[in-house]
């Protein structure tokens, strides 16, 4: 796909970054095209995965989620189901935001969104630790996020 985005691709994919809430004639206004124009675009990036999802963001400190948790997971074995068998217990806990599995020293880096320390040691012991599999868990609580976007760099293609 990422030979066929054009200038006018990139500039709407950079402004839905920005706000994926405007309306289609103020987008259209502001690239200076139509709203068909840019209402077919932002289908065919639909259609074609490179849209996800349109969502809104929420802010977790005004939800009370003042602590976040990076964890790196170590694994005791690599068998054929304990790797996926984790995936997928990962995946119920509306605590983890982030999941990914790693290539070094650790199997998986977990970001954890929780109110407290005393949460997060709630939720380490009751639920993480007790994981099929788990061997070793580092965390790091962050103090301070000083980057929080969720805009990508987006690669210009072959065309304008």
């Amino acid at each position: 796909m990422i030979e066929k985005l054009d200038k006018l691709d990139v500039q709407i994919l950079e402004a839905l970054q920005q706000d994926a809430g405007e309306s289609l004639n103020d987008l259209a206004e502001r690239l200076g095209s139509s709203k068909s124009v840019v209402w077919r675009r932002v289908q065919r990036l639909l259609d074609a995965g490179v849209i996800r999802a349109r969502v809104a963001l929420l802010d977790p400190q005004k939800l009370g989620l003042n602590v976040l948790v990076i964890a790196q997971v170590k694994m005791s074995r690599h068998g054929k189901d304990t790797l996926p068998n984790f995936v997928e217990a990962i995946k119920r806990f509306p605590e983890v935001v982030e999941c990914h599995t790693l290539m070094g020293s650790v199997d998986f880096l977990l970001k954890i969104r929780v109110k407290d320390v005393k949460d997060y040691e709630r939720f380490f012991w009751n639920q993480l630790s007790k994981l099929d599999g788990v061997q070793e868990i580092s965390s790091s609580i962050s103090m301070t996020q000083v980057v929080d976007t969720t805009r990508i760099p987006i690669p210009r293609g072959d065309r304008g």
